[in-house]
């Protein structure tokens, strides 16, 4: 049996998105930047793509530009508001500690050319307080950069409340949706909010593809230099199928949305009830504030590479935190922000379904992983020290 609940990861391409894919590929090959008929029918289904997006968002057609996915859009966000702010002599960023690297590195490379930058802490529940998100705002702030939902525990942030405080102090807002679009509502107007980034390849569809909403009246820094695609601000000849494809995944993620949260949510919730019976493991994140589908555990004396490995052995594809990180020996970044030791954070498992999973995939993950949490345990030196008392439990 093989259970794929790494959906935080990437997704399955939907039947609806594979068609658009490959019907898209083969009828419009034009280049949307061509005069002549083939190229104008392009630039008819590029445009049409952006319309239908942009409506789903709650946002206008000229405010969605397509990238590469989420990590190019986070850095032209980011770039751009420094660049704006830089120009006006603000150069001073608002961020949380728990944010996605492509958010973190962009800052990490901007402070190094003499951008100051501030991380609010982000407390137990993998929650970011509004009030202090205000209180780091300065005069000379030119951004502040809060995610939606983290991408590895899950927690949802209050989104609205912070973009309004952003609005009420004149300060442009990014908010990094990739988790969060496709499974939660979202609309950049009713959450206040000035930039967003999403991914396709979430939300069921193709990989490689995204989006960088920009409410209008914000100058955008190019990231990519060439032609004059994307009215000027993001250079090369677009993917058509690719953003067909987004569209199209994008709208039936939306009109399934409440029926597939209720679903997810019922298999997460299973997930939860069974993993809390382990002995010394904990949930991370908010029980309640969390996206339908993301469950992120930790497990006292045994290291999460070997529960990957093991799992994986038994048909379970999991992970330990961000796809993006996987090759790192750290501990989870995230983890560590919301006040875990090193020795916990390296013990962790995300689990992270879809409306394809079943109740007999969570049923295998719940007969598996406490045998394979209690063999790596018998293994460890850790736990010896441990159930001795040599050591004290910290869970």
């Amino acid at each position: 049996m093989l259970v794929y609940a790494d959906n935080a990861a990437t997704t399955a391409l939907s039947d609806v998105a594979k068609k658009a894919l490959f019907d898209t590929t083969e009828r419009v090959w034009g280049n949307p930047s061509s005069l002549h008929t083939v190229g104008q029918e392009a630039k008819t289904v590029l445009e049409g793509a952006r319309e239908k997006i942009a409506a789903l968002l709650g946002a206008d057609p000229k405010e969605i530009y397509f990238t590469s996915g989420g990590s190019e859009a986070d850095n032209q966000a980011i770039v751009s508001a420094a660049r704006n702010g830089a120009k006006r002599g603000k150069k001073h960023i608002v961020s949380t500690k728990f944010e996605h690297h492509a958010v973190l590195h962009t800052l990490d490379r901007l402070a190094k050319d003499g951008f100051e930058v501030t991380l609010v802490d982000v407390h137990e529940n993998g929650v970011v307080r509004p009030e202090e998100i205000a209180a780091a705002i300065r005069p000379d702030t030119c951004l502040v950069s809060v995610m939606y939902a983290n991408n590895e525990i899950g927690t949802i942030q209050p989104i609205r409340e912070i973009g309004a405080i952003c609005r009420e102090k004149k300060v442009p807002f990014h908010c990094d949706a990739v988790q969060a679009v496709g499974h939660i509502p979202v609309n950049v107007t009713d959450d206040n909010i000035d930039m967003l980034s999403l991914s396709a390849h979430k939300f069921h569809g193709p990989k490689g593809i995204g989006v960088l909403y920009a409410k209008r009246g914000i100058l955008l820094s190019n990231i990519i230099d060439g032609g004059a695609q994307e009215r000027g601000k993001r250079a090369g000849t677009e993917n058509i199928p690719s953003i067909v494809s987004m569209a199209a995944a994008l709208e039936e993620s939306c009109a399934h949305m409440e029926e597939n949260a209720k679903k997810i949510a019922h298999l997460r919730d299973r997930l939860i009830e069974g993993l809390s019976k382990i002995p010394h493991s904990r949930l991370n994140g908010d029980r309640e504030k969390r996206v339908p589908g993301t469950v992120n555990f930790c497990f006292e004396g045994i290291e999460g590479e070997s529960l990957l490995l093991m799992l994986d052995m038994n048909g379970i594809e999991a992970s330990s935190g961000s796809a993006c990180t996987s090759g790192s020996l750290d501990p989870s970044h995230v983890l560590l922000a919301i006040g875990l030791p090193h020795e916990i954070a390296h013990g962790s498992l995300r689990l992270s379904l879809s409306e394809y999973n079943t109740d007999e995939d969570v049923d295998h993950i719940l007969a598996t992983v406490p045998g394979i949490v209690t063999y790596l345990r018998n293994m460890s030196p850790v736990w010896e020290n441990l159930e001795t008392g040599k050591q004290p439990h910290l869970i």
